[in-house]
Parts: structure tokens; sequence; C-alpha cells
């Protein structure tokens, strides 16, 4: 069997390729909503640099059976990094399932001949992405580092997710908590596709409204962020990979949800909630997980972060793995980005003890 292997730098070409990789994408398991067409294109067109877009593509027969969505960066090291960015929460490549170990090995002499100088870096990718495939294909120098932590619920109802809750007064408290939300007449509704631009807008208002004041991750309130979700998530939920609730009290909407699908998983991207809500002590985490639980297969996912909200549910901590492949030529990169990641490690470690110092010392004079 013939593989051939393609490299795509023009912008035009990767606009043209939606329906070929969204059928790859169909026939990777492992994929994420993150690596769909729609999300990565749109991506692309936000935070996308002229220049910089590097599409190893792998192709049996004129059929697209693997690709890697990359770009070239310069800093701090230079490198190939998967598209899709700080926003993302999972990076990987694709990989046709029905495919043996010769369009991987394809799609790896791909990535090596296209890094030519530089680092491949795969950052975020979750176990048993299909990048792990490459790396273990791979000849050269390379190095896997954890990356950031997902904590992961089972796809089940919402009513066993409570009796997980560790003891009888959590599940009480929460089924409470739900109560609550059906006595204040809070009506949740899946929107439409033809409507989903207009709540999307409403989410980027709402999630500035509930944070006014409060320390926020100030990209989501960036018009290229809110150009891109609009501009992503309409064909998403068009094709079932993405599901858009609305949550209104009275007549008024006051939060919309956006939740991620994909074959192996669901995860709440991002919402907006209305302050009104929790003046009216309605426990918007509740509400949102129980609309989420509705649509979850296989795992639900949520997502990276590990606030004290989201340990009240007893999730799994997944580590979303770092993956870092060289070539003899380029393992100084390796060294240097595997100092870096130590170095930075042992800052955030230094940070946590002197809070923990100040929290015993406060403790101590009181």
């Amino acid at each position: 069997m013939t593989y051939t292997t393609h490299l795509v730098t023009n912008e035009r070409a990767f606009a043209e390729l939606g329906p070929e990789w969204d059928g790859l994408y169909r026939r990777c398991e492992s994929a994420t909503p993150f690596q769909s067409h729609a999300w990565l294109h749109s991506w692309w067109l936000s935070y996308g640099r002229p220049g910089r877009l590097r599409l190893v593509l792998v192709r049996h027969e004129g059929e697209l059976v693997a690709a890697a969505p990359l770009m070239r960066v310069g800093r701090p090291v230079p490198s190939l990094v998967p598209l899709g960015g700080a926003i993302s929460d999972y990076g990987d490549v694709l990989l046709d399932d029905g495919r043996g170990e010769e369009a991987v090995a394809a799609l790896t002499d791909g990535l090596a001949r296209a890094a030519r100088t530089a680092l491949v870096d795969f950052r975020e990718v979750r176990p048993g992405g299909a990048a792990q495939r490459i790396y273990d294909h791979w000849s050269g120098p390379r190095r896997r580092v954890g990356d950031s932590v997902c904590l992961e619920l089972p796809a089940v109802p919402m009513e066993e997710l409570v009796a997980r809750l560790p003891s009888t007064k959590a599940q009480q408290r929460v089924r409470a908590k739900l109560r609550k939300l059906t006595s204040l007449g809070v009506r949740r509704s899946v929107v439409h596709p033809d409507e989903v631009d207009s709540a999307l807008r409403r989410l980027i208002e709402l999630h500035q409204l509930q944070w006014q004041g409060r320390k926020v991750t100030s990209e989501h309130l960036r018009p290229r962020f809110c150009d891109h979700l609009v501009r992503s998530v309409g064909p998403m939920v068009r094709s079932g990979d993405a599901v858009v609730t609305e949550f209104r009290l009275d007549d008024d909407v006051v939060a919309v949800d956006l939740t991620l699908l994909s074959r192996r998983l669901a995860g709440g991207y991002l919402y907006g909630a209305h302050p009104r809500l929790r003046e009216q002590k309605a426990d918007v985490a509740v509400m949102l997980l129980d609309a989420c639980s509705e649509h979850a297969r296989g795992t639900l996912s949520l997502l990276r972060g590990n606030e004290p909200y989201k340990q009240h549910w007893r999730p799994e901590q997944v580590v979303n793995q770092r993956l870092l492949l060289a070539r003899r030529h380029t393992a100084p990169l390796l060294a240097a980005v595997l100092c870096d990641v130590a170095a930075r490690r042992w800052g955030k470690e230094l940070l946590l003890r002197r809070h923990g110092w100040r929290e015993r010392a406060g403790g101590g004079r009181s």
C-alpha cells in the first residue's frame, strides 16, 4: 500500500480541506472536538499568523488518512506546535482507525521532514490520543512530560453522579439544590442551530457580567475569541460536535452554556450566568452539570483546571501529556525545553510553599 505525504502551508487550501478533514475526524475515535476542522480553521482565522501554517497530510489512493494540524513558532525555541493554542483543552493528530502502522509511519516521516530545524512539541495530548502512536514510532530523541490536569467523571445520569458523592449529607444538599432550581422556575432548552450565533454572543455578555470586578481569563473577553466561537460552534452544532443550552428565568435568558462533544467525551467548555441566579441562591455549577450530563458519552470531562468546586464530585485526575520529538541535530532544542519545564515546575512549587508558609503563619497569629 502506497502512502503519500504532503505539507500544506496555504490558508486557502486549509479552508478547502473541510469535508475531507471531517471524514477523517469521524474515523479517529480518540479525536476531541478541538481537532475538528470547524474549530481549528476558525482558530487559525482568529489567531494564526501568515507563513506559519504547517499541515502534514497523509493520503492513500487520494483519501486523507492522517493529519497533523501544526504551526511553526520561534519561541521559546523553534518548534512545530498544534493549532488551537491556549484556548483548546486538548491537542492531537488525526489517524484513521482503519489504517495500520503504515499510516503512522508515513505521518511520522512527514513530521520529521516538516520540522527540519525545529522541535515537534505536542501539547495537551489526552492519554490515549493518536499522537501517542507517533511518539511510539519516533526514532529520534524524544521525551514525555506531564502537562495540564483535567478532571473527568463517568458519563452517567445526574442521579448517579449525585450517588458518587462521599456522604449522605452531601447527596442531600445537591438534591436540595436541584429542587431549588425547579422551585425558582429555571427552565433550560437546547438552542436551535439557526439561533446559535446570537446565543453565543449572549454567552459572552453574561460571562463578562458574571466576572465583573473579579479576575477573569482576559482572552475570553476579546473580540477575536468571540469571533472564533461564533464562527466555529455553529457548524459544530449542526454536525453534532457541540450543544448550546439556554437557561431562562421568567422570560429572561439568565445563563448560556457551551458543551463540546466527541465520540469519547463531552466537556463543558464555557458558560455565562447572570448574577441574578446567585442572588436567588441558585447553584450554577449544579445547574450546568445537570444539563451537561444529558449529553455525556463515554466520559464527562470537566476539562482543564483543578478548581475546588470540581473536586466535590470526586472526579478522576487525568494528566495531559506533552510529547517532545527531536531529530539528532535538534536534540539541543529538546534539552532546552526540558530545562524550561523543570524551572517552571520548580518555580510553581516554590510559590505553593510560600503560600503554605503564609497561611500557617497567619493561623499562628490569629
